[in-house]
């Protein structure tokens, strides 16, 4: 097996190993109930201590049929009292996050959770939280947000969009192609401006956050006129927002030309590619058969109507909106990609170091010089290999992205840096995995439910970054009375404890190195 086609493996096996933290939580005796009216009827959800969980709410009409690879069309009213107390189907996706994946195209809905005493009358900044998963996997519903709710006294929504090639396959003549799942989460804010007002959330108060891919989901908002007026402030997780198309391993955005071909390979796949009507014959393939013909993860395109430029050019040259920003990314992005690479069969080692960075990073000269740069010695190549990855598609780009928007907007940047971060999943890896991609996801939220477990000191971190994120949501800057002190400009260390700004984070991973090698 090549090193590519390995990592297009360890895309989906990156997805089954999260399925532990993230799969859903067994039914529990529903709460008393409560109801709530929007513009397109009634709708009952479920009472718990200290919040209200609202689920499965319709924001766009099922993609189906005709309106499989159209722009999301508004959702049908209904009449009764909708239920509301268990979540909608996931968006079509292979096995991983979601048990058993999903081929269910009825899946544009969202979630709200709002504290108790959040009402139209008194109503409670929003944030609405965009999930991660390479644009082919996760659900607004793997992210039980009730500690964010009641502890930062917000309103959150979790989404779920298009994923795959269903949400970005692009061919010519073909309205939207390459941005549905983008359009999916406009929708989605349009939603949120238009009726969490009925749930308690202020419509004037709207944070858009995501992680990974849904953090350059919020990058590629910023950028997307079509998103103007739709949210106040932005939270970008580990997606920073100048990603590029040869690191493969963070998530970016490629041509409409690059993307129409891959729309044809697909076409050609499950036998469309020389039809008279190419799209009316790929409307008619069985979700099952498109997703096994699409790639392990996908990327939105732009020059399109959506998304006229490449976020990073974009953002270089200040065409973005101009809102408050908080941005970050973990210490240890990278070791859980470097260990599920070792794990598949790929040591790594002195012998073997040249070859695997040469199969990463191609280009005439770079694998030398990060070689050189990175040196592996007898017992250390995962880390080393851990350290590329995350320097390269991460910590770097983030320091970049934080640069590009500081000059422009109010601007706060972390790393995530708690060594004993709980695991994602079960098992021994090769080497310790730290402060991996996504491990701050657990001091958030909830995933699939089940709260992880944190010692007292990572549940104080839990606390103070939660702490943060409201009052980011609340006002445009994450201080309040009840935290460390976050000043703009230095890089602020999470660490349980160990809450403190510093200026060493982007020479400490090698960000003079990457800027000179591109």
């Amino acid at each position: 097996m090549s090193m590519h086609r390995a990592l297009t493996a360890l895309g989906c096996a990156v997805a089954a190993v999260l399925a532990t933290a993230w799969s859903a939580a067994p039914p529990t005796r529903p709460a008393p109930a409560t109801t709530v009216r929007t513009h397109d009827g009634l709708m009952r959800g479920a009472a718990h201590d200290g919040y209200r969980t609202f689920q499965g709410i319709p924001y766009a009409a099922p993609p189906l049929g005709t309106l499989r690879w159209a722009p999301p069309r508004p959702a049908a009213a209904w009449s009764g009292v909708r239920d509301a107390s268990r979540p909608a189907s996931a968006c079509p996706q292979p096995a991983g996050e979601v048990p058993g994946g999903s081929t269910d195209e009825d899946c544009l809905y969202l979630n709200v959770t709002t504290p108790d005493g959040a009402e139209p009358a008194r109503p409670r900044p929003v944030i609405v939280w965009l999930h991660g998963g390479g644009f082919t996997t996760g659900a607004g519903s793997s992210y039980d947000a009730h500690r964010m709710a009641v502890r930062g006294d917000v309103v959150v929504v979790t989404v779920n969009y298009r994923l795959g090639a269903l949400g970005f396959l692009a061919h010519r003549g073909l309205p939207g192609s390459g941005t549905f799942g983008l359009a999916d989460q406009q929708a989605a804010l349009r939603w949120v401006r238009a009726e969490i007002g009925a749930f308690g959330g202020d419509a004037h108060e709207v944070t858009l956050a995501g992680e990974s891919a849904g953090g350059y989901g919020v990058c590629a908002q910023l950028v997307s006129p079509a998103a103007a007026g739709l949210f106040d402030r932005a939270i970008v997780q580990s997606g920073p927002c100048t990603g590029r198309a040869d690191r493969p391993f963070a998530p970016s955005s490629v041509p409409l030309s690059t993307a129409r071909a891959a729309g044809d390979d697909l076409a050609a796949k499950v036998g469309c590619g020389t039809g008279r009507d190419v799209l009316a014959c790929l409307r008619r393939v069985d979700v099952s058969r498109l997703l096994a013909a699409q790639g392990s993860d996908q990327q939105p395109a732009y020059d399109t109507p959506l998304l006229p430029a490449d976020p990073a050019a974009a953002i270089a040259a200040g065409r973005f909106r101009h809102v408050p920003v908080l941005i970050g990314n973990n210490h240890d992005e990278g070791n859980g990609w470097a260990a599920g690479i070792i794990q598949a069969g790929h040591p790594v080692n002195p012998g073997t170091w040249p070859d695997v960075v040469a199969a990463f990073f191609p280009a005439p000269g770079q694998a030398k010089a990060i070689v050189r740069e990175y040196p592996v010695h007898r017992t250390d190549g995962g880390p080393v290999f851990g350290a590329v990855i995350g320097d390269a598609d991460f910590a770097c780009p983030t320091a970049r992205t934080d640069g590009l928007l500081a000059a422009h907007v109010p601007l706060w940047r972390y790393e995530f840096a708690d060594e004993h971060a709980p695991p994602l999943a079960p098992g021994t890896p090769p080497f310790p995995l730290g402060a991996q991609h996504a491990a701050e996801l657990p001091y958030l939220f909830d995933l699939g439910g089940r709260p992880r477990e944190l010692s007292a000191a990572q549940h104080r971190l839990a606390d103070t970054m939660i702490d943060y994120w409201a009052h980011f949501a609340r006002t445009g800057d994450p201080n309040g009375p009840s935290s460390p002190r976050w000043p703009r400009g230095p890089v602020l260390s999470l660490a349980p404890d160990h809450v403190l700004p510093t200026r060493t984070a982007p020479a400490r991973h090698h960000c003079a190195f990457w800027s000179a090698l591109h």
